[in-house]
């Protein structure tokens, strides 16, 4: 393993942190005030569109995708020390068309999309013009394990009709979101539990669907937005359906392998940033006489946030190594296990950098805040902690277990 980065990486890394020191960091008031100005919290900032035409006539521009024909043909390896950079700010992801949900929603339609998918949705996604969301957790089952939704697809002649409720739809409230990826059982008394899912494209403007609200996150109304959504008497065309019927359950496995680690990237960046303003700050500050940087409890602090930073990027960069070189399936374990460490990690980061700040720390004045409440989301987000645990022990059990 060489996680050396080359000098193409090196180059595209000096290139995207000029362009967040020049154009993002700047504007993240200017973000905040478009926002706050037009009395709509999900409200598209202007500037994004402006830093998106400078970031997309610079190349830096679906970077995520290894597929040379839709995006930057860079490995995930490549990939992880970029997005570890727009992961400092929290909306700078969609600067670069490096967004979740989208990211995920474009690999699979880039995978297993027709023609005409790719064409009506995937092209506009490619080109920034549109945002989409994936529908797969529902309130009333334990959606951690995806044989539980109960959402139901069924045809009739040339449709497919979809009743059900899911929740914690991100991005469904954004003006923007023009597509649902929804899943559901196709066959719902299938004797292989794996095989009773499928996925559909739901047009968010389609009769039937609606967006019943967004949920806060611990009391926080993000920009993105995460929504309750109902689906009732749903009408599409049977050609919506992505993949096949009973394609389900692999389709969501095959985003959510690419999709973890690129969260567990933007996580790396959040926690480095939140590291760096700590170290600023209790620089500046005096306390009982001397500075709090030579608190020894707060050296304390900064030390362990150092390390864990460092083993939690050498950990992602692995699972991406891992999947570039032997595939999702192999690297499941690297997967699962980063997944587990990285939102822990920008956890307890930003929540020693908000102890350090005191008040100040807790407020909206610095984004510390709601770096810690993306990071404790995150621990359950694309599977919880304990699922991926329990993944982790199964692998060790049929190893050692004998």
């Amino acid at each position: 393993m060489d996680f050396a980065y080359s000098e193409k990486v090196n180059e595209l890394r000096a290139r995207m942190n000029y362009f967040m020191e020049r154009y993002v960091h700047p504007n993240e008031r200017t973000y905040r005030e478009q926002i706050a100005a037009s009395g709509n919290p999900f409200h598209h900032a202007e500037i994004v569109d402006e830093l998106k035409a400078k970031a997309r006539a610079e190349g830096l521009w679906n970077l995520f995708l290894p597929d040379t024909e839709y995006g930057a043909g860079l490995t995930n390896q490549e990939y992880a020390p970029l997005a570890e950079i727009t992961g400092r700010v929290h909306w700078a992801p969609e600067v670069f068309n490096c967004s979740a949900p989208d990211t995920g929603n474009m690999e699979i339609l880039a995978q297993f999309g027709t023609p005409d998918q790719k064409r009506d949705w995937l092209r506009p996604l490619l080109d920034g013009e549109i945002r989409s969301a994936f529908a797969m957790t529902e309130p009333e089952v334990a959606s951690s394990d995806a044989t539980n939704i109960q959402l139901t697809i069924r045809r009739e002649g040339d449709e497919y009709v979809l009743d059900g409720h899911k929740w914690w739809i991100s991005g469904a409230m954004r003006p923007r979101c023009k597509i649902l990826i929804v899943m559901g059982k196709t066959a719902p008394d299938s004797s292989d539990r794996h095989r009773q899912q499928s996925m559909v494209l739901v047009p968010v403007e389609t009769p039937g669907v609606t967006v019943v609200r967004n949920l806060p996150v611990f009391g926080y109304i993000e920009n993105e937005s995460h929504c309750e959504v109902t689906f009732e008497g749903v009408r599409v065309p049977a050609s919506n359906i992505l993949g096949g019927e009973g394609d389900g359950f692999a389709i969501a496995e095959a985003r959510l392998g690419p999709g973890r680690i690129h969260h567990c990237m933007r996580c790396i960046g959040a926690a480095q940033r939140a590291l760096e303003l700590m170290c600023a700050r209790v620089s500046e500050r005096v306390a009982f006489g001397k500075p709090l940087a030579q608190q020894g409890v707060i050296q304390e602090w900064i030390a362990a946030s150092a390390i864990e930073i460092e083993q939690a990027r050498l950990l992602t960069l692995k699972a991406a190594w891992m999947i570039d070189t032997v595939g999702k399936k192999a690297a499941q374990n690297e997967i699962a296990m980063i997944k587990v460490v990285a939102p822990s990690v920008m956890t307890r980061v930003a929540d020693r950098a908000i102890q350090a700040f005191g008040g100040a720390g807790v407020s909206d004045d610095f984004p510390l805040a709601g770096m810690y409440a993306g990071g404790r989301t995150l621990r359950l987000a694309d599977g919880p902690d304990e699922v991926h645990k329990r993944a982790i022990a199964r692998s060790m059990l049929r190893q050692y277990g004998q």
